[in-house]
């Protein structure tokens, strides 16, 4: 194995979009009062791809992927693979239209989270990161010290983020019409070990978000930038 795959995301207890084989971390609460600061993000409908000096990875790291809807990304990889070294890039790749659509995307890879060697790094390293090699971060939805929050709080400014559409205007793919965004991630602003990533991140996925079945890989489309759609 080139690199270790990105951990499991556990659910928070209140995010209605689990499924069979999803984690819960019913102890949060107290996970998060171990943590100084929380970073809040949206969660964009792509494929998860690590871009490290061996190549550029889907959920598998076995092996570098080659899949059709990953081109753009490798090509870009082959820019900069001599300038990562041990670091390891997280981004949602938006090339391939998934259950959202989006309206207004500027670009097809968000980085998420960055990982060094046994660390994961700060947001703020991970903007720094992603700025260097010049990608966009996901939308940052607030930044709140842990001391300002309670769990009712927590969780109130979750659902009230959930109801709203994502940042880059979204639709369900099924239906066509206007959806809110598929969902929130939130994780410890500071750096913090791999080992340790069940504690110090947890998402909310919406209900009834839609996983892509086995012909989807045979019928993807590409996603539109916003600029394609101004012509």
């Amino acid at each position: 194995m080139l690199s270790q795959k990105y951990g499991r995301t556990y659910h928070f207890p209140f995010s209605p979009g689990t499924t069979s084989d999803d984690r819960i971390n019913y102890t949060y609460w107290d996970n998060i009062q171990q943590i100084e600061t929380l970073v809040h993000t949206e969660k964009l409908d792509g494929e998860n791809n690590c871009l490290n000096r061996f190549g550029v990875f889907a959920r598998s790291h076995v092996a570098p992927t080659t899949s059709a809807w990953t081109n753009q990304i490798r090509e870009r990889w082959e820019i900069i693979k001599h300038d990562l070294d041990d670091i390891e890039l997280f981004g949602e790749n938006l090339y391939a239209v998934h259950s959202i659509e989006y309206k207004q995307i500027e670009s097809y890879y968000y980085i998420f989270a960055v990982r060094s060697l046994d660390k994961w790094l700060s947001w703020e390293e991970v903007k720094f990161y992603a700025a260097m090699f010049d990608f966009p971060t996901v939308p940052e939805l607030a930044t709140v010290p842990v001391t300002d929050l309670t769990q009712d709080k927590l969780k109130e400014q979750i659902l009230t983020w959930a109801g709203e559409p994502a940042i880059f205007g979204s639709v369900d793919t099924q239906t066509g019409k206007d959806c809110t965004r598929e969902g929130i991630v939130s994780r410890n602003s500071n750096e913090y070990a791999v080992k340790d990533f069940p504690q110090n991140v947890f998402k909310y996925v919406r209900k009834g978000h839609v996983k892509t079945n086995k012909h989807w890989t045979r019928n993807w489309k590409r996603a539109q930038l916003s600029w394609e759609k101004e012509r």
